[in-house]
């Protein structure tokens, strides 16, 4: 369950959580188009509190709604400064952080020529999306029946509401045979991502990640990959296949949600060891570092409040 805070911030404005309220003919709760972002704030070493890569983020979303022909009614500064705004009126010193713009209600159909575009900005606490567990030890995974978007079927490198009805189906779908988190492949059955993360392996001291074409690239993704080479280490961006990934050295998942989660088992082969390792544990750890202020080198991924 979320765990409730004060006010949202709704068309530009703090309302009480229990006002943040829409109409059920709200156009996208229909149709699904509508944009969002995940993003977090940590408690850093200083005892400030930090949004990791927060104009990142709001870049994306306005890249999304550009994607999506949707105008975005606050500049990125004013969006920017209102998830600031929000953190600080819930007095949030870590947590998560959910902006969403949609269509708002006055016309039903497929195609609405004018229509009210609203945005609202939430935020709670949150911790480890796969488990405080599952971040130590790593999680289970099945490669699910459901195939990851097309380029051509539908915007993938939009971060759309009604994308994630195929993660939701591919989710609900291992969870029921007893994994923790779905890995879809794409129209050619290569490793794709996630229900909402991307994948990474390991085998023989390279680490390989799937490359931008169908994934959504993901902005803790692009920081894992830069956080491996600053350590030297070999990163490429190239497809693999499920058998690749059965007999990886290591695997793991990166997200805003699910930070750096070790893979330990896939379709019930064990990956490597069948625990975190080394090459995860030392990325998951330059990573928190990093978001919780400890590594000057990464400072500009941080914007306090």
């Amino acid at each position: 369950m979320i765990k409730k805070v004060e006010t949202i911030w709704l068309d530009g404005k703090l309302v009480d959580w229990d006002k943040a309220q829409v109409h059920v003919l709200t156009h996208t709760l229909h149709y699904g188009l509508g944009v969002f972002e995940g993003i977090r704030c940590y408690r850093c070493q200083n005892g400030q509190s930090a949004v990791f890569k927060l104009q990142e983020h709001v870049d994306r979303l306005f890249d999304s709604a550009h994607i999506s022909q949707i105008t975005i009614p606050f500049s990125r500064e004013e969006i920017f400064q209102a998830i600031i705004e929000t953190l600080k009126a819930n007095k949030l010193q870590e947590g998560y952080i959910r902006p969403i713009v949609f269509i708002g209600d006055g016309e039903m159909g497929l195609y609405v020529k004018d229509y009210p575009v609203r945005v609202a900005i939430a935020c709670w606490p949150w911790g480890a999306y796969l488990g405080e567990e599952g971040l130590r030890k790593g999680i289970r995974a099945k490669i699910a029946s459901f195939t990851r978007h097309h380029v051509n079927v539908g915007m993938t490198k939009a971060k759309i509401c009604g994308n994630y009805v195929n993660s939701i189906l591919a989710k609900k779908e291992v969870t029921a045979m007893g994994y923790d988190e779905a890995i879809l492949l794409d129209t050619e059955g290569y490793i794709c991502e996630a229900s909402g993360e991307n994948i990474f392996i390991v085998k023989k001291g390279t680490i390989k990640t799937p490359p931008p074409t169908s994934i959504l690239q993901g902005i803790t993704r692009d920081s894992v990959i830069r956080l491996a080479r600053d350590a030297q280490m070999n990163v490429v961006e190239q497809r693999f296949t499920r058998d690749e990934l059965y007999i990886a050295d290591e695997a793991f998942f990166t997200g805003t949600a699910a930070e750096i989660t070790p893979i330990r088992e896939v379709d019930d082969r064990g990956i490597g060891r069948g625990e975190r390792g080394p090459v995860t544990e030392h990325i998951q750890k330059t990573f928190f570092d990093a978001v919780q202020g400890k590594n000057e080198q990464y400072k500009d991924w941080l914007s306090y409040l």
